[in-house]
């Protein structure tokens, strides 16, 4: 079970702005540009292992998830700053050792707690190669804001400095094929840009709410929700990780097209959701997939398609209990789409909970939270208690 205490602390991203020095014509948030950080970091990875290198995949993304709840905790600490904590070495172990005390008794698993420990505090806990994938996904990330900054602040204080500086850092990564293809324009660039574009596009739009969610954001929740679920199954495999995780970082991915269409909409008409899912793969088809090298396809497709569905191999439909009894092992390719509809659907109720909590209520809003919750009341899957964590919610308070 992931506590209540750690999932409001991973929402809490969705407050921290960023580069709030400078004119931004929207916001830039931490959940967002960590989300668009992990979508650049799979993009560098899968291009690596096509160059035959060995990928350490739950590395990525427990380097990632852990790097976003440092974040969060040392927020108030501005880049500039930061970059000269950097070279105290000592000091900087000081900090991560505040960070893990910070964060140590909000996880429930000791498994978890140990990895986030040895993150923080054992520099070897990444390979080289994970590392650096990492760190180039962020600076690439960064640099993606910064171009939206520019714009704003074309003639701003510190802007061409600032441009200097960030070019360097990325040029330090020139040695891995998807920073050179994103440098040079390759078609991966538009898929990155398209993604990116997610975090235009606020959740629950036409309702008042705080804080604003982006659908890029949003995506990231689910996944860091559904590593949390799946690391409480019984012997869950390295593959089965990694499907979930990135089931949730690009479920959403078709709504760059499509745009976030609330479920009232799609399921007020019958068979209104089954023509939403066919326009969405179509324009996927036509308008997402030529920019992905080809061999990649296949995988986003599984992410993206039936994303919500218990299923193995190429797509095949098991029962969600089959899937720890029988397929658990990587030559099956797992994924646990009934686990990522209730990470999905946690994400929606912290949406919404956090929104009431702020005083910013709606009877929409209790009506989205209670059918959520009695959809999952006293529920267990793949030996997960998912019930519990919506109980430890409380009751909703009424608008």
């Amino acid at each position: 079970m992931i506590s209540r205490q750690l999932v409001e602390t991973f929402f809490s991203a969705f407050s921290i702005e960023r580069w709030n020095d400078k004119l931004r014509p929207i916001p830039m948030i931490q959940m967002d540009k960590h989300a668009h950080k992990m979508i650049i970091a799979w993009c560098l990875g899968k291009y690596e292992e096509d160059k035959g290198t060995v990928i350490e995949w739950q590395q990525i993304i427990e380097g990632g998830i852990f790097e976003l709840l440092r974040r969060i905790v040392i927020s108030d600490i501005q880049s500039p700053v930061y970059r000269e904590l950097m070279k105290n070495e000592q000091l900087i172990k000081k900090l991560d050792y505040m960070v893990f005390k910070d964060i140590e008794n909000q996880f429930v698993d000791d498994e978890t707690k140990r990895r986030f420990h040895d993150y923080l505090l054992k520099p070897d806990f990444l390979s080289p190669m994970s590392k650096k994938i990492l760190d180039a996904a962020s600076k690439y990330s960064s640099y993606w804001e910064f171009n939206i900054i520019k714009n704003a602040n074309p003639e701003g204080y510190g802007i061409q400095d600032i441009e200097i500086q960030m070019g360097n850092d990325i040029e330090s990564y020139n040695d891995l094929e998807g920073i050179r293809k994103l440098k040079k324009k390759h078609s991966i660039k538009n898929f990155v840009d398209m993604c990116g574009e997610l975090r235009y596009q606020i959740r629950w739009g036409h309702l008042p709410r705080i804080p604003h969610t982006s659908v890029l954001g949003h995506s990231l929740l689910v996944a860091i929700i559904g590593y949390m679920l799946t690391t409480q199954i019984d012997g869950y495999g390295r593959k089965r990780l990694y499907n979930n995780f990135f089931t949730g970082v690009f479920h959403d991915i078709p709504e760059v097209l499509t745009r976030d269409i609330i479920k009232p909409v799609k399921h007020s008409v019958p068979g209104m959701q089954e023509e939403i899912k066919r326009i969405e793969a179509r324009l996927t088809e036509q308008e997402i997939y030529p920019h992905l090298e080809k061999e990649w396809v296949p995988e986003i497709k599984y992410y993206t398609e039936n994303e919500f569905v218990p299923r193995i191999n190429d797509g095949q439909v098991v029962a969600a209990d089959d899937i720890s009894k029988r397929y658990n092992e990587d030559k099956f390719n797992p994924a646990d789409g009934t686990l990522m509809k209730a990470a999905d659907d946690l994400a929606a109720f912290l949406e919404a909970f956090s929104s009431i909590k702020y005083g910013v209520s709606s009877h929409e809003l209790i009506r989205s939270m209670v059918s959520i919750r009695k959809i999952y009341e006293n529920r267990v899957i793949s030996g997960v208690d998912i019930g519990s964590i919506f109980e430890s919610f409380g009751e909703p308070v009424a608008a």
